[in-house]
């Protein structure tokens, strides 16, 4: 896989309005990016898994957010950021087969967590990538970090969770629906 640097640059060519990517690029710098001893944020891995025909997207109800989101976690000093989120959304889905659609990153985020029982308040710079699994014949396992994990019709991901990067990954989705004329 190439240096994240390198991907985060070819992202930035593909989505010039994007500010995040120029925050990973400078957080890149710092030498314990990828642990989650900074305190101060760290990398994570995620996976925006989507259905052969682009109609559903897998998602999980997180149990410590309490929210609905795409498939992730933290890097834990791995620099190779596919790994981790193919690594995650094994673990948190149970699910064992992924197709990669794209070699690229599909998208970027920072985002604050906020306190809970076993750590501060930090920054999550995640990096996504996309992934594609048949919902019928993956069965589902909902991991303990997870109060569900689910299948989501397409246009019911925004009535779950309506944030800016939801949307953003939806609407990428929803165009390249529309690329591939399904």
């Amino acid at each position: 896989m190439r240096s994240l640097e390198k991907l985060v640059k070819n992202y930035i060519k593909r989505y010039p309005l994007e500010t995040s990517p120029v925050d990973i690029l400078k957080f890149l710098e710092n030498k314990d990016c990828f642990s989650k001893s900074n305190h101060k944020g760290h990398f994570t891995g995620s996976a925006w898994i989507v259905s052969p025909d682009k109609e559903y997207v897998l998602m999980t109800h997180h149990r410590k957010l309490r929210m609905w989101l795409q498939l992730g976690g933290h890097a834990d000093g791995e620099k190779n950021l596919f790994k981790v989120a193919l690594k995650e959304a094994k673990e948190e889905s149970g699910i064992q087969s992924f197709v990669s659609l794209d070699k690229e990153i599909f998208d970027i985020d920072i985002h604050k967590i906020p306190p809970c029982r076993d750590s501060i308040s930090h920054t999550h710079y995640d990096v996504r990538f996309l992934l594609e699994a048949d919902p019928i014949s993956s069965k589902i396992i909902v991991s303990e970090e997870s109060f569900d994990v689910a299948w989501i019709p397409i246009q019911k991901v925004l009535t779950l969770n309506s944030e800016l990067s939801i949307e953003r990954m939806l609407n990428k989705t929803l165009k390249l629906k529309k690329q591939q004329n399904i």
